[in-house]
């Protein structure tokens, strides 16, 4: 077999890195058309990165029978400040094994099931608040009721001082990197610097110390209760134990806590705010949304989650845009062949979500919103992949998209929106994210309307 030779990215280092930050997108089209489905690039901070972004390829290293690739905690220290050292995310070998498996089962499952009730009751609470051709952002709509469905069901915090204080300190402390240019600030150490509290990074510091106390607050009075009866999050997460028979401790609960909020509030606000666009952009895919909505007999969360339509708006909205662009980074821990590219061991790699869901052989006029598409094929996990893949995958996942499908058939069947803006909506960088720029302006037209 003839040896290909893996093309690298020409710019300056710093050039590629400012590039990837403000015009992402751009910058990876122009990629995948100059050097194609694999390349070298300097854009993630300090490392000399693959990315990678074909199916056979990506099928090739995460197969767990080839054992090609390791998921080093050391990768993603780059989530450290704004997750802590103890989250799920920054764990590697063991350790992260073990807290994977602890964390996972709230998110499956009938335990699952339980809180969809919640998240339609939530999901009522804030958008009944609008009022008639009130114009209003779809994002912050869907950052609302995520919010308080995190902080309700995976923290247990009810209404009243301590859910409302944690609510403004979170969406003050988000806010902080919500543009492309504040974003450099956490994609970029160099610019982590504390000068003061007026500082960027010491107000990005001083807002996360005071949302660790109250995290901290929370976990102590729980401690101290510890109610059976409680089915939240995290009481099932301080009840579990591990196999030698320790819980978690009061930090590691705190930094996953907020690694399931950051991971688990702004990633589905911003993809039902996508949602929200494109169904009522296209007119043909609201008629037939709301038509399989309301053929529903008794409209209960579990028949609302196995829709088939609902689900391919979904599948579809989360493949046009995805909200993260990179599955964690990998590193190679011995040599392989993709399609003739000899990869070394050692070799950091960052599979691309986003190219690989822009693939014309995989998805025929891949800029147009076609729900369709996933009624007429079913796709592999290595074609489809807004959640990652292995061992990093996003835990979770099948709450998100239960969530998601509940909040959407709940506005739909209850009110009517339109869009507030003729001018299509572009993509924009948000902290690590990728969302719709300005939010996406939309009114309400009625409510009750079925």
């Amino acid at each position: 077999m003839t040896i290909k030779q893996i093309e690298k990215l020409t710019t300056p280092k710093f050039i590629q890195q400012i590039e990837s930050i403000l015009k992402p997108l751009e910058f990876l089209d122009r990629c995948a058309k100059d050097y194609g489905d694999i390349f070298l690039t300097n854009s993630f901070g300090n490392l000399e990165t693959l990315v990678v972004s074909h199916p056979q390829d990506l099928q090739e290293l995460f197969n767990p029978v080839n054992k090609i690739l390791d998921a080093p905690g050391a990768a993603n220290e780059i989530f450290k400040p704004q997750l802590g050292e103890n989250s799920l995310i920054v764990q590697d070998g063991e350790r992260h094994q073990r807290q994977r498996k602890l964390i996972m089962p709230p998110f499956h499952g009938e335990q699952m099931l339980n809180y969809g009730q919640q998240i339609c009751e939530i999901t009522q609470q804030v958008i009944q608040n609008i009022q008639p051709d009130e114009v209003f952002i779809a994002r912050h709509l869907s950052e609302n009721i995520t919010m308080k469905i995190i902080l309700k069901v995976v923290f247990g915090i009810n209404e009243g001082f301590r859910l409302e204080k944690v609510k403004n300190l979170m969406n003050t402390w988000l806010s902080l990197t919500s543009s492309p240019l504040s974003a450099s600030v956490l994609l970029l150490p160099s610019l982590q610097k504390d000068l003061g509290a007026w500082s960027p990074w010491g107000k990005f510091l001083r807002l996360r110390k005071q949302i660790d106390d109250n995290l901290m607050a929370e976990i102590l009075e729980r401690r101290q209760q510890m109610q059976t009866s409680r089915f939240d999050i995290l009481s099932l997460l301080m009840k579990a134990e591990y196999e030698n028979g320790e819980g978690m401790s009061d930090a590691e609960l705190r930094d996953n806590l907020l690694t399931l909020l950051n991971a688990g509030h702004e990633t589905t606000a911003t993809a039902i705010a996508w949602a929200l666009y494109w169904i009522h952009q296209q007119p043909e895919v609201y008629e037939k949304l709301l038509y399989e909505l309301q053929g529903l007999d008794n409209p209960d969360p579990l028949k609302i989650s196995q829709l088939p339509y609902l689900t391919a708006v979904c599948q579809e909205t989360l493949r046009i845009y995805p909200v993260v662009l990179f599955t964690f980074p990998r590193i190679t821990l011995r040599s392989v062949n993709l399609r003739g590219y000899q990869v070394a061991a050692g070799t950091y790699v960052t599979p691309c979500i986003y190219l690989t869901h822009r693939r014309e052989d995989l998805y025929p006029q891949p800029h147009e919103f076609q729900p369709q598409r996933f009624i007429n094929r079913k796709y592999s996990p290595y074609e489809f992949w807004p959640f990652g893949g292995g061992s990093r995958q996003c835990l979770g996942q099948v709450f998100a998209l239960f969530e998601m499908k509940l909040i959407l058939a709940t506005i739909l069947l209850n009110y009517r929106l339109k869009l507030a803006e003729k001018a299509p909506v572009n993509p924009a960088r948000r902290g690590f994210l990728l969302g719709p720029k300005g939010g996406v302006k939309m009114s309400l037209v009625s409510s009750n309307v079925c």
